[in-house]
């Protein structure tokens, strides 16, 4: 299996996850309650799996590999995937603030988490457009089958230290069952 390959597959997971995100804005501007532990849920998964774990693996070993294998890093795809990761946490940091302010009752945070909500989730949809579609057919086109080992094992590595053993299987469970709720 390629880097690429596995990053794709792991894109299949955060897609799920902006469809269960976009059925619960599609509940809250329905003026229905969404289960305030739900939303806490789904935004775990996008910062833990979504950003730590996907953007972590892409930013700190597919890109760098990329890097050294002639790809400039500040422009062209390599660049604007990085700022669309910094676009995207500044959209889920909103997102997050205004999950806490619903659980307090506030009642303006609605329209808040569904703008902020909305605009990442068309970001990332067209984010993984671009990275299936053109970045990942170029890094495999350049890169040789030992980089795509070695990326594949540090991947492994990045995994073990910067999320722990069973987090993934936890957070993959998050959204297996918030789709029982949100996806029937």
């Amino acid at each position: 299996m390629k880097s690429t390959e596995l990053l794709v597959q792991e894109h299949e997971s955060i897609k799920q996850s902006l469809l269960i995100l976009n059925k619960m804005c599609d509940k809250l501007q329905s003026g229905a309650q969404v289960d305030s532990s739900h939303l806490e849920q789904i935004v775990y998964f996008i910062k833990n799996f979504a950003d730590k774990c996907h953007h972590g693996k892409e930013e700190n070993i597919l890109f760098d590999t990329m890097v050294k294998a002639g790809f400039p890093r500040d422009t062209g795809p390599i660049g604007v995937m990085f700022s669309e990761h910094d676009m995207g946490r500044d959209l889920v940091k909103g997102l997050s603030e205004a999950v806490e302010r619903y659980k307090a009752g506030e009642n303006n945070a609605v329209s808040s988490i569904v703008s902020n909500a909305r605009k990442y989730s068309n970001l990332l949809n067209q984010h993984i457009d671009k990275e299936n579609n053109i970045l990942y057919p170029m890094a495999d086109a350049r890169l040789t089958t030992e980089q795509q080992t070695h990326i594949l094992k540090e991947f492994e590595k990045f995994e073990a230290q910067e999320i722990g053993p069973g987090e993934h299987e936890k957070l993959h469970k998050i959204v297996n069952d918030l789709s029982k709720v949100y996806l029937i």
